[in-house]
């Protein structure tokens, strides 16, 4: 079994909360937006990081991190994008790697708004954790961790938080 953290849309701002809740994470994964090399560098710690950069990210996370990342976790095959949509549908990148690759799982961040939906006609997991930084239209702030047994998912969890930091 492997425990899974899912995050997006940093924008620069990680929080003791957030790191609390990832505790016993077996891997993390950024859906874009990191904002900040830093925040990767404590996500990573003693354990696997994965993630893509989004459209605020400069050129120091662009060269770091790719706009997909496709790979199996146990038995369960994911993508993960930035933007997913547009005007409500799959962007043609994204249309296009999933009829490919076929995943499980597909993840994405941008809308800061946390959506999780079985897409019956694909047959896979959608997952965007919402926002987990300060910067956005979202009013909570979120994150998602879940666990991988083979090819079952399970146990999925939100943290929500006020959007404002604490004190």
């Amino acid at each position: 079994m492997t425990r899974i953290g899912l995050l997006s849309d940093t924008h620069g701002y990680l929080d003791d909360p957030v790191l609390n809740f990832f505790s016993g994470c077996d891997e993390i994964w950024h859906a874009g937006d990191l904002g900040d090399l830093g925040i990767m560098d404590r996500l990573a710690e003693n354990r696997i990081f994965r993630g893509v950069h989004g459209n605020i990210d400069g050129w120091n996370i662009v060269r770091e991190l790719p706009l997909f990342q496709e790979f199996t976790i146990e038995e369960v095959s994911v993508l993960i994008t930035h933007i997913g949509f547009q005007s409500g549908r799959f962007t043609q990148a994204v249309a296009e790697r999933l009829n490919s690759f076929k995943p499980k799982v597909f993840v994405c961040g941008h809308s800061h708004i946390l959506k999780v939906k079985y897409d019956e006609s694909r047959q896979m997991l959608q997952i965007n954790p919402g926002a987990a930084g300060l910067q956005g239209i979202h009013q909570v702030r979120t994150a998602v961790r879940f666990n991988v047994n083979g090819e079952r998912i399970s146990d999925l969890e939100v943290l929500e938080l006020p959007r404002k930091a604490n004190p």
